[in-house]
């Protein structure tokens, strides 16, 4: 699964457009566009690249309102035990365990405020949750999806 330096200007290129053409990266770094459409084939085959997305803008996909929620559990809880929880509340669109006082982080997305706070008690709720500390997101300054 090793990539070369040319799979990493495909993948520079398909990060700034994921649209971009093979005949359109193909220009950019010297090959044909059969060429980089084999190798970002292989690196798909490969799991080097995993999936396409799009993204939306989140006030047209009912996530116009965003938090930043540190979780702290009671006693030891499992990953695996966290991302079943986590998993049955929609609104939670990232959680990661971390390093620290925290046991985890999340990020929430809601239409609204109230939806938050909805989703936001369903953390809560959880019998493994000791407390929650948020931060409600004000503006977005960067956001890059790069895996």
């Amino acid at each position: 699964m090793a990539i070369d330096e040319l799979d990493r200007r495909i993948i520079d290129l398909l990060r700034i457009d994921g649209r971009a053409t093979f005949a359109d990266m193909g220009v950019s770094i010297g090959l044909s566009p059969s060429a980089v459409k084999r190798r970002v084939d292989r690196m798909i085959a490969d799991g080097v690249i995993r999936g396409f997305s799009v993204r939306l803008d989140p006030a047209l996909d009912g996530g116009g309102t965003e938090a930043h929620v540190e979780l702290f559990c009671r006693g030891t809880v499992a990953p695996a035990e966290l991302r079943r929880i986590l998993g049955a509340i929609p609104n939670v669109v990232e959680a990661s365990t971390v390093t620290g006082q925290a046991d985890a982080v999340l990020r929430l997305k809601a239409a609204t405020m109230p939806d938050l706070e909805t989703a936001l008690e369903k953390v809560r709720l959880a019998p493994q949750v000791d407390k929650t500390r948020s931060a409600i997101v004000l503006s977005p300054l960067i956001e890059r999806r790069d895996g």
